[in-house]
Parts: C-alpha cells; sequence; structure tokens
C-alpha cells in the first residue's frame, strides 16, 4: 500500500530535518493516514486509506 491519501492524493513530502548545530540531512514527512470504512453506492463497504486532515474537511462541510 502506497502513503497516499485516497481522496485528496497527499503523500509524503522532503525536507531536511536540521540539527542544533545546524547540520541539514534529507528526512519525509508522512501524511497523517488513518483507515475509514466508505459506503459505496451500490452498498458494499471498502476500507480507504484517507488522512486525517481530510477526515476534518469532510465532517466540516457535512454540517
Amino acid at each position: 500500500m502506497s502513503k497516499r491519501c485516497a481522496i485528496t492524493g497527499k503523500g509524503p513530502m522532503v525536507g531536511n530535518s536540521v540539527s542544533h548545530a545546524n547540520n541539514k540531512s534529507k528526512r519525509r514527512f508522512m501524511p497523517n493516514l488513518r483507515s475509514i470504512r466508505v459506503t459505496l453506492e451500490d452498498g458494499t463497504t471498502r476500507r480507504i486509506k484517507v488522512a486525517a486532515s481530510t477526515i476534518r474537511t469532510m465532517k466540516k462541510h457535512s454540517k
């Protein structure tokens, strides 16, 4: 499974890990993925990986 949000397509980002002595080494910022159950139009349920920020946005717009 890829580390990618099934709805928004958010994936890992690349940046630097900076030490106290200002040494820089590459690191990856992973998305905060959660597994949720989604009901499809035909009535079946499926598990998908969704970013936590996407879940917050979906809850915000469902009100």
